[in-house]
């Protein structure tokens, strides 16, 4: 049998699309004199911040989104403020090292129209050793540390809706109850997509919790799951289904497809940077503001493809 042709798309937008991806290399800094930079009195004994939050998270947002090391992103806010007229102090690198250990990052999103198809899977940071091409050029040494990164964004518009992080000895299913307890409870969940690491019972039971449709593929070697509970329903008739019309036939039909929407939202998280330089994990989880980043990126403008029919040979 020969192998099916690879399906092409089209982007009907790219006009808006181009004009969007312009946009994201627009260098404005807006300062607005009447935010709060200054920290506030919080009402509790000793010595209040001298920074706010909104201060602690622009600084480290400037510095995920140029690459910058502490003391480089210390001196670069200090040049814009000069630059509005601002007499602000700026956090030095010991402040901003220290809060942002215990910093909110607020990662906007936008709600979906309808109930949410949510899309999920995990990528790998880099905390210590050398790179891939160097461990399989010359091995790895025993120093080498990464973090987990899983992820759940919106079908529809593309946004971050959930992000952990974890260490490398963590599995992917146990992550799934804490990235659904980030959606609102009051949101309805139309649809979890993930991989089949994540076919195990607490997942499709978590799922099932949500009253959402679990589209994850069974194993290989899956047999029936004798339980009577709502994911366990459910996933032995995605089971017999995918014995019925065969694993790939499934995969088109409930739309597992999708799931490489997430893959290339991994992608773009690895491009702000694949090292995390932080060394304690409370404060490599900085890494929520490259979620923020992406965010206002997808507001933006995403693009909009269409399957177009190949030529005939």
């Amino acid at each position: 049998m020969s192998k099916p042709k690879p399906t092409r798309y089209r982007t009907a937008n790219w006009s808006s699309y181009n004009a969007a991806l312009k946009k994201r290399g627009y260098l404005t800094v807006w300062s607005d004199p009447s935010m709060n930079w200054e920290g506030l009195p919080t009402g509790r004994r000793g010595r209040r911040q001298s920074d706010s939050d909104a201060a602690i998270q622009t600084c480290l947002t400037l510095k995920v989104l140029f690459g910058f090391a502490l003391r480089q992103t210390t001196e670069f806010v200090e040049s814009l403020l000069h630059l509005a007229g601002l007499a602000w102090s700026v956090p030095d690198f010991s402040t901003l090292s220290r809060r942002q250990e215990v910093l909110t990052v607020d990662i906007a999103y936008r709600g979906s129209n309808g109930p949410l198809p949510l899309l999920i899977d995990s990528t790998k940071i880099k905390v210590e050793g050398e790179g891939e091409w160097h461990r399989r050029k010359h091995g790895g040494s025993k120093r080498r540390l990464w973090r987990k990164l899983p992820i759940g964004i919106d079908a529809g518009s593309l946004k971050i809706r959930a992000v952990e992080m974890t260490g490398n000895e963590i599995g992917d299913a146990p992550v799934l109850a804490a990235l659904l307890e980030q959606i609102p409870e009051d949101e309805d969940i139309a649809s979890v997509t993930a991989d089949g690491a994540y076919d195990t019972r607490r997942s499709h039971e978590t799922i099932a919790s949500r009253s959402a449709q679990a589209v994850i593929p069974p194993r290989k070697n899956a047999t029936p799951w004798r339980l009577t509970s709502p994911g366990a329903i459910a996933r032995n008739d995605a089971l017999q289904t995918c014995k019925h019309l065969g694993r790939a036939n499934w995969r088109r039909w409930s739309g597992y497809h999708r799931r490489s929407r997430v893959e290339t939202k991994m992608h773009c998280i690895q491009r702000l940077g694949q090292r995390l330089t932080a060394r304690n994990f409370d404060r490599q989880l900085t890494v929520h503001n490259r979620v923020a980043i992406l965010n206002r990126f997808t507001a933006l403008g995403t693009p909009v493809t269409h399957a177009v029919a190949c030529p005939k040979a």
